[in-house]
């Protein structure tokens, strides 16, 4: 930061924030030996670069979004022929201030969103997964109703829907919309929602947000509650997949229920910002990869949202406009523990990784994680916990008249 300008903390950390363009860009900067074991390390080395035809690198810089593409691999096997997917993620700003209209806000989302769609679909992603509330700005930090609300529409025929299903039947792919839903059936509740699309344009289903934040600027239960349908997994042409919405990834049992139920690609659409949650970002979808031995998306929004009315939180902070920085970082987790680099901090971008679903089941007679999982044991325990008499299995030290001369009291 320029010495000759002295911001306050807050203000230098905001430049920070916009400046820094993430851990791989900053690793360039190593010789070349010492950036592999680093990259080693760090990310495992089971994610190889894949190339990326000229005409569509040409595309994505004519439109200003960056794309990264991976292989991860598996061992050959003598029965099972190889099960390859092409799953991929978007990461997006909003297209215009949020001030404007309604209708053109979403539009020019859907305009902008449509280009890395096409990218996607010529890339041959099988499997796209959007980000959370991809269609508007992430405007539950201001807890006002009024024009947020109107962004929410059907899941099954509403018009964001009806926007990507050409996408999906032109492409072949399955497509994961998150969106703001309005339950017109259920009394107009609003709920935030994943929409699946499959592969004819078909809907093959919807899930829900299971966990929902209450802390900073992060005021969605203003605007709706938990949702009520379970943890379904969607099987698809292209695998079993699953969408755990943004908050749930800081529950390892949300991650693990997804797994139960037999998800073998689990989305994590999220809205996050730096400030927050960043240092969590890069280890939670890796570690519930590695727990549940199945392969994780976690895919977040980029960009600075300014809205027109300051608002607080209860958290002594002064008023302010802004969420914050939505710092992107979008990667691919595998269940071995590799992961791919992250796309970028603060740019608009694609990230797609071809998998070999049969590293899963390799992994599992590897590690015996599912096998040696003690089900019925935690099971009995969280019955217990849940009960209103429920007495935690602690051990204490024995009174005082029961020990030995000089014992020491341990708690």
């Amino acid at each position: 930061i320029n010495a000759e300008y002295m911001g306050t903390p807050s203000e230098c950390l905001f430049f920070f924030e916009m400046s820094f363009q993430g851990v791989e860009k900053a690793l360039e900067g190593l010789d070349d030996n010492s950036r592999k074991e680093v990259t080693r390390i760090l990310y495992g080395d089971n994610a190889q670069p894949i190339e990326i035809p000229q005409e569509i690198s040409s595309y994505a810089a004519e439109n200003n979004f960056e794309i990264k593409s991976y292989k991860v691999k598996a061992a050959k096997e003598e029965i099972r022929h190889p099960r390859i997917v092409r799953v991929a993620g978007i990461q997006n700003s909003i297209a215009i201030a949020t001030t404007e209209n309604i209708a053109d806000q979403r539009q020019t989302i859907w305009n902008k969103v449509g280009k890395l769609l096409e990218a996607a679909g010529k890339l041959g992603a099988n499997v796209i997964c959007l980000q959370e509330c991809w269609t508007m700005p992430f405007a539950f930090c201001t807890r006002e109703k009024g024009r947020w609300c109107e962004f929410a529409e059907g899941a099954e025929n509403g018009p964001t829907t009806q926007f990507l299903r050409p996408f999906a039947q032109r492409f072949n792919m399955v497509i994961v919309s998150p969106i703001l839903e309005r339950d017109e059936i259920h009394g107009d509740v609003i709920w935030n929602t994943a929409v699946i699309i499959g592969p004819s344009g078909n809907i093959l289903g919807k899930t829900r947000k299971n966990h929902i934040p209450r802390v900073g600027d992060f005021n969605e239960s203003t605007y709706y509650l938990e949702g009520n349908l379970g943890h379904p997994v969607f099987e698809t042409p292209y695998g079993r997949i699953a969408v755990n919405i943004c908050f749930g990834r800081h529950h390892p049992l949300n991650w693990m229920a997804y797994g139960l139920n037999g998800a073998e690609i689990v989305f994590n659409p999220s809205a996050t910002v730096g400030a927050l949650s960043e240092p969590l970002w890069g280890i939670e979808a890796r570690n519930a990869a590695i727990a549940n031995s199945y392969f994780a998306v976690g895919i977040n929004r980029v960009g600075t949202e300014n809205f027109p009315n300051a608002f607080t939180s209860g958290d002594g902070k002064p008023a302010h406009s802004d969420f914050g920085a939505f710092y992107g970082s979008s990667y691919v987790a595998s269940p071995d523990g590799s992961r791919t680099p992250g796309l970028s901090r603060d740019r608009d971008g694609l990230i797609l990784a071809e998998l070999d679903l049969n590293l899963i089941q390799q992994v599992r007679d590897k590690w015996m994680f599912q096998a040696t999982a003690r089900y019925p044991m935690y099971a009995n325990l969280l019955h217990e916990y849940c009960q209103p008499d429920f007495k935690p299995q602690r051990i204490k030290e024995k009174a005082q008249h029961d020990k030995p001369l000089g014992a020491t009291d341990y708690y």
